[in-house]
């Protein structure tokens, strides 16, 4: 079902099926993806979201089920007139407090003002509402799969890109000149199930926030979410980054001027040397002429 619906929602949402590769040798491409327990985690949180609706969902049919035994009840009361002389009286309505008075005021409105048609119209709410939750169990079991597909991690020798998101999609692009920090996260849960976090961060990253204020992926940090080869990520991506370094390349992005090239401090020295040599010796060939 996932791979006849998958196409036509990447074309509904703009979505390209695959990232392209960074800045980078071609032969260094390294593509990583998040593991599957990090989908059945999501799979999990879905499940609990799904159990704890169709819990409330359970109650309110409880509820109105219940309402609608003494809709009818006091309907039937109103028909009848078997109403006793205590609850009409004055001195009774007056009495009433907290919930009397609450459950003695829904009597009158059902008595003289609720239309016979109110339960049946509360029942096709219901309906609706069952229907909507059986229909939307497909859709968002589908969009947590196809969320977890779209988790792309690519590492080159020279940059990294990393692509979250369905509908809400999200890429961003590092470069080894500001990379300045690589550490992998692992919760209790995750070190469980075998899986971490590798955090990238680069230069003026230090106090950045995600939405809300809670950490996450910003313009000077990205993260790896769910991966089961932290370890294997963060020594590739800290050995390239050595050897980025130790090569000398800078950002490709930063245009500059070529400084001037200025002589070896050997050369420099010899020269002056030679300068002062022919200095004295033209100093020796006019000392005869100023004796005399």
């Amino acid at each position: 079902m996932l791979a006849r619906i998958r196409p036509h929602l990447f074309r509904l949402l703009r979505i390209p099926h695959e990232p392209e590769p960074p800045l980078g040798a071609a032969g260094s491409v390294r593509v990583f993806r998040a593991g599957k327990n990090f989908y059945y985690v999501r799979l999990m949180s879905w499940a609990l979201a799904q159990a704890g609706a169709a819990a409330g969902l359970a109650f309110s049919l409880l509820f109105v089920a219940e309402m609608r035994a003494g809709f009818d009840a006091i309907k039937q009361d109103a028909t009848t007139a078997q109403i006793t002389a205590a609850t009409e009286a004055p001195s009774d309505a007056g009495r009433g407090k907290g919930r009397g008075r609450d459950r003695d005021k829904f009597q009158h409105w059902v008595r003289h003002q609720a239309p016979d048609w109110t339960m049946d119209a509360v029942a096709v709410l219901e309906l609706l509402a069952v229907a909507g939750f059986v229909l939307q169990l497909p859709f968002t079991f589908a969009a947590v799969r196809l969320d977890f597909e779209q988790h792309w991690y690519i590492v080159t020798d020279r940059s990294l890109r990393i692509r979250t998101g369905l509908v809400r999609l999200q890429e961003s692009t590092m470069s080894f000149a500001n990379l300045q920090q690589v550490e992998v996260r692992q919760g209790p849960l995750q070190r469980l199930l075998g899986i971490a976090d590798v955090q990238v961060r680069s230069a003026g990253g230090g106090g950045d926030t995600g939405a809300k204020g809670r950490p996450g992926d910003t313009l000077h940090q990205g993260i790896f979410h769910g991966v089961d080869n932290a370890h294997e990520i963060r020594d590739l991506i800290l050995n390239r980054l050595r050897r980025f370094r130790a090569a000398g390349l800078g950002d490709p992005d930063d245009h500059s001027v070529a400084p001037a090239i200025s002589a070896p401090a050997g050369d420099t020295l010899d020269a002056a040397r030679e300068l002062l040599a022919e200095a004295r010796q033209l100093r020796a060939s006019l000392s005869p002429d100023t004796k005399t």
